[in-house]
């Protein structure tokens, strides 16, 4: 049985309205799109859509409390809750570099985490 998915594009500011026909996962058909990033990001985004996850990780003795982090690049939809759930269990010691990697292969997803924020020691009494 054939079905119909309608899928916005965020490939550029036009925001096309994608329909894709497909029989479960097979597509049959594509339309909608203005581009050939377009037609990609809608086959990648009905097939297997991924996200770039953005969170923050406890900091031990650092000038805040918290440094914001993010997957250094996109992983699994389905993937976001067990991240999120080794994430809630974090925490790191300052000072924290950006860029560092603050959990390698999270959730085995062989993404790294990575701070996006440099941390200063701040010493504590």
């Amino acid at each position: 049985m054939i079905h119909n998915t309608r899928i916005i594009c965020i490939g550029c500011p036009k925001g096309c309205g994608i329909d894709i026909k497909h029989n479960g996962k097979k597509i049959e058909s594509v339309s909608g799109y203005s581009c050939k990033n377009g037609l990609e990001y809608a086959k990648n985004e009905f097939m297997e859509p991924k996200r770039i996850l953005t969170s923050t990780v406890k900091v031990k003795s650092g000038e805040l409390p918290y440094v914001p982090v993010k997957t250094k690049v996109p992983i699994l939809k389905e993937k976001i809750f067990d991240c999120m759930k080794e994430i809630s269990q974090l925490e790191v010691n300052s000072p924290v570099k950006i860029g560092a990697v603050i959990k390698a292969d999270i959730a085995r997803t062989g993404v790294d985490l990575i701070a996006t924020r440099n941390i200063k020691y701040m010493k504590t009494d």
